[in-house]
């Protein structure tokens, strides 16, 4: 029996991994970093035409290095900006082709759209990814076992700012990101609104000069989680 068919029996359990932190370890599962001086800036959905030029010409200004989570068929679309991001010194990572619970996908069609994704980034960048992130932040057996297969590590978070949410404000981002914020946290935040409501990053944007520094003011430094890979 493949590790594949395997996932089939065992499907569902990691995504217990989005609801119990305290489990994500033993799926192999990273939502910190090893430096406990720093922490990690991620940003999920691109690349957005709009919002990701304008953040990455925020960080640049701050000199922030962050890893960006992307799409597939949001690199197929817009290849120069996801290339962009890559030239200014910033991870990029697997979120998968098409933005969609992964519990809801068959094993074999999460195959060939985790494929899609890497083939994507790849193509536009000329970088392989080695880190994964699904959508909605749930994983299942399958997705892990394809993440080994493709030499990814899988990633979560510890915690984002609700930046997607219809509710949230410039303040509201700023505050759910880094109240009591300790060394080592990897942060998300969404640079693109394809999949959450429209315009949602402009809230974020007009957050990250407040996120920033407060991480900062904190003693904290940024840090790629690449960088950590080791720890």
């Amino acid at each position: 029996m493949t590790g594949l068919q395997l996932s089939v029996l065992t499907h569902p359990l990691p995504a217990l991994c989005t609801v119990a932190p305290g489990l994500r370890s033993r799926f192999g599962v990273r939502d910190r970093i090893s430096d406990p001086y720093g922490v990690a800036l991620t940003f999920d959905d691109g690349p957005d035409p709009e919002g990701t030029p304008r953040v990455l010409h925020a960080l640049e200004a701050m000199g922030v290095v962050a890893t960006f989570f992307v799409t597939g068929e949001q690199v197929r679309d817009h290849p120069s900006v996801a290339a962009h991001a890559v030239a200014a010194g910033h991870e990029i990572a697997v979120k998968g082709d098409r933005h969609r619970n992964v519990l809801r996908v068959s094993p074999w069609t999460l195959r060939e759209d985790l494929h899609r994704a890497e083939d994507a980034i790849v193509t536009a960048t000329g970088i392989r990814p080695r880190l994964y992130r699904p959508p909605y932040g749930v994983l299942s057996a399958a997705a892990l076992s394809l993440a080994t297969e493709h030499g990814w590590e899988p990633v979560l978070w510890t915690r984002w700012g609700h930046d997607s949410r219809a509710t949230a404000s410039a303040v509201s981002i700023a505050a759910d990101l880094t109240r009591d914020l300790a060394g080592g946290e990897i942060l998300m935040l969404h640079d693109a609104d394809r999949y959450s409501v429209p315009l949602s990053w402009r809230r974020m944007l007009t957050a990250l000069p407040a996120i920033v520094d407060d991480i900062r003011s904190a003693g904290f430094e940024f840090r790629p989680i690449g960088s950590s890979l080791s720890g």
